[in-house]
């Protein structure tokens, strides 16, 4: 086991210089020019727009310039500097991810409870009216763009009925996130719902089944033990990579709501050119993709005792 997780470790360094290198360039070389935009209709003379790009490097080639950060983040922790403001990248990091985790958390939890309980339901009662409702109910919330389900939420919800504040304080507290999480992992409880209940539904026919209830193990032992860890493996893999695309998928979320995190403050920096704020941003998400994938295929050993790594 440890042989393999060294070997992933270091399979993951040139999967991470290869998709942060891909995301500085497509930032760097969007149109635009960032330096310009802090002087808005104004302008500025030639003279003070190349000396401001000479002090932030932006003058250097692309590769120099991907070098130099990878260099500071690496070395030093350093994300670079946000141009309009000044602040230290890492700064709007510790403001923005602390929120976006807490959210995405809820609603990551959100998604194992209720997804994984409504397809336990419609596994063990497949073609009756149990799982006819939850696939129907799955299949409406898939169908349904997150976008316009967190307005029909705010709309109904705060606008009308006034049970939920409409916007997110700064405080982000607990109960304030619950709406906009519900919201935010709906879709992956749909699919989760689906895919529990489809390898729940085709487990229960399977040989190893049957020979568990021939030998007269107690039903909760074969459907706790048996059933569910083989039903699991799966829907792990999806969980495990579903966390980084929550936390990447709460601009819409985020915005809807007001929530001051990751999602608007990649907007916020798409908006304003804000590159270095943007590579941090998504360099991070990149990470926690990573690490999530080794930790499912960790997990496989864990459900699949038939399963070694070498």
């Amino acid at each position: 086991m440890g042989r393999y997780v060294a070997r992933r470790l270091l399979q993951m360094i040139p999967v991470f210089l290869g998709t942060t290198l891909l995301i500085f360039l497509m930032v760097y070389t969007l149109p635009g020019d960032p330096v310009r935009g802090l002087f808005g209709d104004k302008g500025a003379d030639p003279a003070t727009l190349e000396a401001m790009r000479h002090k932030l490097g932006l003058d250097q080639p692309i590769l120099v310039q991907y070098w130099d950060y990878m260099k500071g983040m690496l070395l030093h922790g350093d994300f670079g500097t946000q141009i309009a403001s000044g602040r230290p990248v890492t700064d709007v990091l510790g403001d923005a991810f602390p929120v976006t985790l807490r959210l995405a958390g809820m609603a990551f939890v959100i998604e194992i409870i209720l997804g994984i309980g409504l397809g336990m339901v419609a596994g063990l009662r497949a073609g009756r009216l149990a799982d006819n409702v939850v696939l129907i109910l799955t299949l409406l919330i898939i169908s349904i763009p997150v976008f316009v389900l967190a307005h029909i939420v705010k709309s109904v919800f705060a606008d009308q009925l006034g049970m939920i504040s409409p916007n997110v304080s700064n405080e982000a507290t607990w109960s304030e996130l619950l709406t906009p999480a519900i919201v935010l992992g709906s879709l992956s409880l749909a699919y989760v719902a689906r895919l529990t209940r489809t390898t729940m539904a085709e487990n229960l026919r399977s040989d190893y089944m049957r020979t568990a209830v021939a030998k007269g193990l107690p039903k909760r032992r074969i459907i706790g033990v048996h059933l569910m860890r083989n039903s699991m493996i799966p829907v792990i893999t999806f969980l495990g990579t579903d966390l980084g695309a929550l936390m990447g998928g709460a601009v819409v979320t985020e915005s809807v709501f007001n929530v001051k995190g990751v999602g608007g403050t990649i907007v916020d920096s798409i908006t304003r050119r804000e590159g270095t704020t943007l590579v941090g941003l998504v360099t991070i998400l990149v990470l926690v993709y990573l690490f999530m994938t080794l930790i499912v295929d960790l997990l496989y050993a864990v459900l699949d005792p038939r399963i070694r790594y070498a």
